[in-house]
């Protein structure tokens, strides 16, 4: 009877633990749940990779992302299909992620008590997680593929949004004011549809999404996204990089394009053919490249800084 009456103890206390946490995950919880980030947080415990890292993530081909995290057997990190605003453009951010479920009464009740009494909040809830939305985020939210009496965001949030972050959503349903968002200079964003309704989250009234989390472990397609994850748009498609592998993907590419950059030189000079250049490369052309690494370090599209810490593990 003891072991049980401590079981039942135990198990109201983790009850009252999710209560208290509610639809944000507490920092605890989140830095269990990203253990091979050993980089600065956020105060509440989001991963933060640095700036510097951001913006060399932009030169990243999905191609190169993906190749890299398969290998550290993260598989399911892409999701594709989507519309887009400025598809020519490329995003690149710290995900900060939302949930939202089919409206439910009850739980949109207390959900909102919650928020109006112990956290101050009197908006609705879909513009809770945007106030929490800091410079470099991308905003991330799995609304369910809900099209008709979905949309959450129109243009007046999207400006509030990219005042914030300075960039766009990753958004798994639909959008309005769709006319207005393209007016906002940078707003690159993904998408799953567009309509001219909007949601409505009246508990008394009409109900169509309810809020069950904030930066808790969504999911955007095939993928699980942590906030914190990279966040790489372009070409039509996103990838959702895990904070630990974002220097690492970087490097990678930075690597893929200098080696394609000589390989590409030196088959227009007829020095190699191309069966050279495809198949692993002899100690002569590594030696080769190695050397027009250091005879162009100032004209490359990679930091002279990187090239140098690259040359200085050959032994060429």
């Amino acid at each position: 009877m003891k072991r049980v009456s401590l079981l039942i103890t135990s198990l109201a206390l983790l009850g009252l633990a999710t209560v208290s946490f509610g639809q944000q995950i507490s920092r605890e919880e989140l830095i269990f749940l990203t253990p091979e980030w050993k980089g600065e947080r956020f105060p509440d415990g989001r991963p933060k990779v640095p700036d510097a890292i951001l913006k060399r993530m932009k030169l990243v081909t999905h191609e190169e992302a993906w190749a890299t995290m398969k290998g550290e057997n993260y598989k399911y990190q892409y999701a594709g299909g989507w519309q887009t605003i400025n598809p020519d453009s490329v995003l690149v951010g710290r995900a900060l992620t939302a949930t939202f479920m089919p409206g439910r009464p009850d739980v949109q009740r207390v959900t909102d008590k919650k928020g109006h009494e112990k956290d101050g909040r009197v908006k609705s809830q879909n513009s809770w997680p945007i106030d929490m939305l800091v410079k470099g985020d991308v905003y991330v939210v799995d609304q369910f593929d809900m099209h008709e009496d979905g949309p959450t965001i129109g243009d007046n949030l999207g400006n509030s949004i990219y005042a914030k972050t300075g960039n766009g959503i990753v958004y798994e349903g639909a959008v309005r004011d769709i006319a207005g968002l393209k007016e906002i200079g940078g707003f690159t964003s993904y998408f799953r549809s567009y309509h001219p309704s909007h949601h409505l989250n009246n508990a008394d009234g009409e109900l169509n999404t309810t809020l069950v989390g904030i930066n808790r472990p969504t999911r955007i397609g095939k993928v699980m996204v942590m906030p914190g994850d990279i966040v790489l748009g372009r070409d039509g498609g996103v990838s959702f990089i895990p904070p630990h592998l974002a220097e690492k993907v970087v490097k990678t590419s930075e690597i893929v394009r200098l080696r394609d950059m000589f390989g590409h030189q030196r088959l227009r000079e007829q020095k190699y053919t191309p069966g050279q250049i495809d198949t692993r490369w002899s100690d002569v052309i590594e030696k080769d490249f190695s050397q027009w690494l250091n005879a162009h370090l100032s004209e490359l599209p990679v930091p002279k800084e990187q090239i140098q810490e690259y040359l200085k593990t050959r032994t060429w």
